[in-house]
């Protein structure tokens, strides 16, 4: 079970990259400290920001790109 949970503020579509053409902010693997970006939540055409909000090495994304993401949501397990 991860340590650390990063949970979607808001409702709308999970994207892992900041465009289609663009790598994605962190892959399973990587270090993250708090609030450094690790995605994004589109909203009528409006693109936020998702921050960690804690430090650790990513274990998951649970919810995959471009699907719909409710708030309060796990987007990202850290260990």
């Amino acid at each position: 079970m991860a340590k650390h949970e990063v949970k979607s503020p808001i409702p709308g579509t999970f994207y892992r990259k900041p465009a289609p053409d663009q790598p994605p902010f962190k892959e399973v693997g990587d270090t993250v400290a708090k609030g450094d970006t690790v995605a994004i939540v589109e909203v009528m055409k409006s693109f936020h920001e998702i921050k960690s909000d804690g430090d650790g090495n990513i274990t998951a994304f649970p919810i995959d790109d471009a699907e719909p993401v409710m708030a309060g949501q796990t987007i990202v397990e850290l260990d």
